[in-house]
């Protein structure tokens, strides 16, 4: 299933690791804030999270770093770019 299909169907969690003033000012519906430098001691939490993960923050830069780092610890997790993009994904999503 491609990316696009995934958020567009709530498959997993949307994951928005910018910081928290970034997320405050606008973010996902539905998605969890956990900012990158929180994300290696919060790894159990993001295993126990309903897979796939969909990673996002402005540019895609940082949720990149994190796709990188969880896919190492065994979590399946897409960088999903910006959140903008992911948003206008989800917002795709049949009613």
């Amino acid at each position: 299933m491609s990316l696009e299909n995934t958020i567009k169907e709530k498959q997993g969690t949307v994951v928005d690791v910018r910081s928290y003033e970034e997320f405050m000012g606008g973010n996902v519906a539905g998605s969890i804030n956990i900012p990158l430098n929180e994300i290696p001691q919060r790894v159990e939490e993001l295993k126990n999270m309903k897979s796939p993960l969909i990673l996002c923050c402005a540019s895609g830069n940082r949720s990149g770093q994190a796709q990188n780092f969880l896919s190492q610890h065994g979590i399946e997790c897409h960088n999903g770019g910006s959140w903008l993009d992911v948003n206008y994904y989800q917002s795709q999503a049949t009613k």
